[in-house]
């Protein structure tokens, strides 16, 4: 039998300051983490602080599309 839609998929999270940052000036990288989450318990978008190696300091890091 096929499986309908999943309830755990794989996020990505990227760093906000780094996309913000590469805007105004030459950035070295933007820092991605992947991670997975319930679609049932969290609907909307997450949000984590964890830590940038490019910004060398804890950052919001935000859901992104795929």
């Amino acid at each position: 039998m096929a499986k309908g839609k999943d309830v755990r998929v794989t996020v990505i999270l990227e760093c906000t300051s780094c996309v913000r940052n590469s805007v105004d000036k030459v950035s070295r990288g933007i820092s991605r983490y992947i991670t997975q989450k319930n679609r049932h318990n969290t609907p909307n978008r997450l949000e984590f602080k964890k830590f940038c190696p490019y910004c060398y300091k804890h950052t919001i890091h935000g859901e992104i599309k795929k």
